[in-house]
């Protein structure tokens, strides 16, 4: 539970009683709680989402339904991995039905926790942003990073040529092992002219964006005549500054790829369903880290926020089968 003050440092452990659920609302067991940067900027007190503090951080998780109301399409005893606004990082929350997404049988809790945001926001950017087609060539910025490794699955799964972009050798071929085709160390200098070559001039159709500042600023170099430049995020910390000329010679586009539960409904329906059967299929395997206990949670945010993590990282609160 985090303190009164912003900030890593002011996180600290305490006993609450269990959440009461609110219509509409799951009161779930926590087995796995994953970690993502608006962590960190909600912590920092620097996200749009500002809860009143002392609160529970916590944006995405994965555990067993304990309660359900009527009306809604889970029970106690179901396997769920789902977005909550807060209060992930503890033994019990309260998510909304809406946002949770029921686990298929033999997939476990452990990978699915990736599932809520990560790969919920690649479907969003690919599918329905930028509307990817077999023989696209999309390239994927922070390739082994949790959004970066999903992208790479999904532009993969739907038949797209994929080049990744990671910082170091070890993440890069994380990349290739899950789906591109080809990879670029990104902290090169002109590593854009690299896309240029490998695509024969063209460029990329579609640019996948988390890291924003120079890195964004460049993808406008390789980027093909219409193509399309997602916005995701800026790990980097720096807002790009994007060339407008550049966009005006290619005819391209850069496309902010945003969703939300409250005005995307039929939108996250359908993506919802599109995972469910990508994940049925086979076609993703996340890859997340589950060795960090509940108390490491400061250090597991110091490791993210140093870009030190390969796909997901998860705390590990309580195992599947074990009950508190």
């Amino acid at each position: 539970m985090s303190g009164k003050t912003p900030g890593v440092d002011a996180l600290e452990m305490a006993e609450t009683g269990n959440p009461e659920p609110g219509d509409g609302e799951l009161l779930v067991r926590v087995c796995h709680a994953a970690l993502n940067f608006s962590d960190l900027l909600m912590i920092d007190e620097r996200y749009q989402v500002r809860p009143p503090r002392p609160f529970i951080p916590g944006q995405e998780i994965a555990g067993i339904v304990e309660e359900a109301p009527s009306g809604v399409p889970f029970s106690a005893g179901d396997r769920i991995a789902s977005k909550v606004l807060w209060g992930g990082f503890a033994d019990y929350v309260c998510a909304r039905a809406d946002m949770a997404i029921k686990v298929p049988a033999g997939f476990s809790l452990s990978h699915a926790v990736a599932l809520p945001v990560s790969y919920v926001t690649a479907l969003v950017a690919l599918d329905h942003c930028a509307r990817v087609r077999p023989g696209d060539t999309v390239l994927v910025h922070a390739a082994a990073g949790g959004i970066g490794l999903a992208a790479v699955e999904v532009a993969a799964a739907r038949g797209a040529n994929v080049i990744a972009t990671a910082s170091a050798p070890d993440r890069l071929a994380v990349a290739q092992a899950h789906g591109a085709s080809h990879c670029i160390n990104y902290t090169q200098e002109g590593w854009y002219r690299q896309v240029r070559d490998l695509t024969e001039g063209v460029g990329a159709n579609i640019i996948v964006d988390p890291v924003g500042g120079r890195v964004g600023e460049d993808s406008l170099r390789c980027i093909a005549v219409d193509g399309c430049l997602l916005v995701v995020g800026f790990s980097s910390g720096t807002m790009p500054q994007l060339a407008a000329n550049r966009l005006l010679l290619k005819r391209a586009s850069a496309k902010g790829v945003y969703w939300n539960h409250d005005t995307d409904a039929d939108l996250l329906k359908q993506v919802y369903a599109d995972l469910f059967d990508l994940v049925s299929s086979g076609k993703i395997d996340p890859v997340v880290d589950t060795d960090r206990q509940f108390d490491e949670l400061p250090a597991a945010l110091g490791d993210l926020a140093s870009r030190k993590v390969t796909g997901k990282m998860a705390l590990r609160i309580s195992d599947e089968g074990e009950s508190r």
